[in-house]
């Protein structure tokens, strides 16, 4: 387990999270869920927010959590929740481009952050000659 890493991701996700969530249009645009002007409906908003505030704890949790179980069970919650976001966003973005795009993003942190857990799990003996 990279630890710095998990850190790292941590941090960003927790700050992502709180920018997010004081404005969700971060979170509506690249998806597609602004109106013709480029706004959100304050319905919009209201929807996204519990979102960005679930990256924010997520993320602050694998910034503070022990190294052992409770930083490996914050890890593998941030990749459920960007696991889930891809095949939400698979099944209903709009437009092959933008839909694309957003899976591939919830991926890509998705596998980032089991990489850093997965990584240094080998048995670090060396093997007798």
């Amino acid at each position: 387990m990279r630890t710095g890493l998990l850190r790292v991701i941590g941090a960003a996700t927790a700050a992502y999270g709180v920018a997010a969530a004081c404005r969700p249009d971060w979170l509506a645009r690249p998806v597609g869920m602004v109106g013709e002007q480029g706004d959100t409906h304050p319905h919009t908003d209201m929807a996204l927010r519990p979102l960005a505030w679930r990256d924010a704890a997520d993320g602050l949790a694998m910034l503070l959590a022990p190294a052992g179980p409770a930083l490996v069970t914050a890890a593998a919650v941030r990749i459920a929740s960007d696991v889930g976001d891809a095949v939400l966003f698979g099944r209903t973005v709009t437009g092959r481009f933008r839909r694309a795009g957003a899976v591939a993003g919830a991926l890509g942190w998705a596998a980032l952050t089991a990489a850093a857990l997965a990584a240094g799990r080998r048995d670090p003996t060396p093997c007798p000659a």
